[in-house]
């Protein structure tokens, strides 16, 4: 049974409710306001006003979305929500969504505006107080809103959009057709700031800090005097997790590694150093790499693999539990990303995390999940107040799957050792190059096909393997990684000498979206 945590609604913190009209941005909007110490939350359209509005938000942000308000199937809201007293800020659609349901225009002009657009702040107002009156703003729309609502000031203006900013000082209603969330916006940030804290009044209370406490006393809470298993994989998330439930309830708790056989060149022995030996935790080592091998013996569709293997894991965990007079909590490091690319709310399934939709229906434990509310910046933050060594907080993430979703095709000893050297390859050239701690991943993939080489003048018929390196803030979206040509050179020039079965190299240049970071 998954216990989901729900807003911050306890007095302590702030809630501010992001309501994602299907923007590709809604996970990044409420990112800048966590990173104003302020709670996010990021709720489904299909939510209606009243059930918003129990949990006491201190203000409402509208996203954007790429329908156009003039189509009858374009997602809306409530008009109730303008009138509840709560201060609304619409961006991008969101603001043309309040422009047209209060009496404003929002006009199909043919000409729209993309990228980097000078605005011009002819009234500051409480948005815009103490900032230049020309700024850059990033726009990203085809209507254009060409007249705020009857009573709404209108703030600033684009060469191609007359209301660009607009907003009713005493409703506390406002709306930006440009995007304040991304970087290219220039004072972006700052006039998050302003709605947040000048209009909404917000308290910045939201801090590593307090994320810890509450996690502490909502574990308690949840778990009383009994016994708890954590999976853990050695990844920051798994470990911060493992931490904070420790803290929670100290002995407690025992840790569960299980390898899987799908893991990182020599990672058990690691896991074992790192944990059992350094941290003191109850380590219990399960052994399961041919279990899962003959369970994903012939499997080549993704889901499938991730749903085999997540299935799997719980059986092991089972298994563990009933040698523990059948501890019923089990401790995931499952991150809000997580549970958005799963189909959480109204979002499409990306991809069943193992942790996630990859859960069987009649495992017998409850889940404890302290991070299911949290980015992965973070967990990472809260990892280091926590007192965890750099080495994990800032370990590249690694899939739960681990190598059966880097694995193209069917999954076989061979294919997993070869990609295992592989990967240990790709992670040490970018260490000595100085740049693991720029890049979020970086790893080796092995498509289950074979090509034509040359090797010491005879024929060769083996694998390719795949770089991929991404840039991220948070695995939402990600950049492929600009690598120098040198560093790709001694990867590739390894990958084709010291690793049998390997021929040919190349390089992913995708970035998410429209790929996802993972290939499956």
């Amino acid at each position: 049974m998954r216990v989901v945590a729900d807003a911050v609604n306890d007095g302590d913190h702030d809630v501010v409710l992001v309501v994602d009209l299907g923007a590709q941005y809604a996970q990044l909007i409420a990112r800048r306001i966590r990173e104003a110490h302020v709670f996010s939350e990021i709720v489904p359209r299909s939510m209606p006003v009243t059930e918003m509005l129990k949990k006491r938000p201190k203000a409402i942000i509208l996203s954007g979305g790429p329908a156009s308000v003039h189509l009858d199937a374009a997602p809306s809201i409530d008009p109730s929500l303008y009138d509840s007293g709560v201060p609304v800020l619409g961006i991008c659609y969101g603001a043309q969504l309040i422009a047209r349901d209060l009496g404003g225009e929002v006009a199909k002009t043919g000409r729209g505006e993309y990228g980097g657009t000078d605005l011009t702040v002819a009234q500051p107002g409480a948005l815009f107080r103490e900032q230049p009156s020309e700024q850059v703003v990033w726009m990203s729309h085809s209507d254009t809103i060409t007249s705020a609502p009857q009573g709404f000031r209108v703030f600033a203006s684009t060469p191609e959009t007359p209301a660009a900013a607009f907003g009713d000082p005493d409703r506390r209603v406002y709306g930006l057709q440009f995007h304040p969330e991304v970087a290219h916006t220039d004072q972006g940030r700052d006039i998050l700031k302003a709605f947040l804290f000048d209009v909404a009044g917000c308290r910045p209370t939201w801090t590593n800090v307090s994320i810890i406490e509450r996690a502490v006393a909502d574990i308690r809470a949840q778990v009383g005097d009994k016994q708890v298993i954590c999976g853990l994989s050695g990844g920051v998330d798994s470990a911060v997790a493992a931490a904070l439930v420790h803290k929670a309830v100290g002995d407690q708790l025992t840790c569960v590694f299980v390898d899987t056989g799908l893991l990182r060149l020599n990672e058990a022995e690691q896991v074992e150093e790192t944990f059992r030996r350094q941290f003191n935790l109850d380590l219990v080592h399960v052994k399961a790499g041919d279990r899962f091998l003959n369970a994903l013996n012939d499997v080549v569709e993704p889901e499938a693999k991730r749903k085999i293997i997540g299935e799997t894991f719980i059986r092991v965990f089972e298994e563990v539990a009933r040698d523990m007079s059948d501890a019923r909590f089990l401790v995931q490091g499952t991150l809000y990303p997580d549970i958005v690319e799963s189909g959480g709310g109204d979002n499409a399934v990306i991809k069943s995390h193992h942790n996630v939709g990859g859960l069987p229906e009649d495992m017998n434990f409850e889940l404890v999940e302290p991070l299911s509310a949290l980015f992965k910046d973070e967990v990472r933050a809260v990892g280091e107040e926590l007192g965890l060594p750099e080495e994990i907080v800032w370990r590249q993430p690694f899939p739960g799957p681990g190598l059966g979703v880097r694995i193209i095709g069917t999954i076989t000893p061979e294919r997993v050792e070869i990609l295992q050297r592989a990967d240990a390859i790709v992670v040490e050239e970018i260490r000595r190059a100085g740049l693991y701690r720029e890049i979020w991943q970086s790893f080796a993939v092995l498509p289950a096909v074979r090509t034509v080489g040359v090797m010491g003048d005879d024929r060769t018929y083996a694998y390719p393997i795949v770089i991929r390196a991404v840039t991220s803030d948070d695995a939402m979206t990600a950049d492929w990684a600009r690598l120098p040509y040198e560093v790709l050179e001694r990867i590739s020039s390894r990958l084709i000498n010291e690793v049998p079965g390997v021929n040919r190299v190349a390089y992913d240049v995708t970035s998410k979206p429209p790929g996802t970071i993972e290939w499956e």
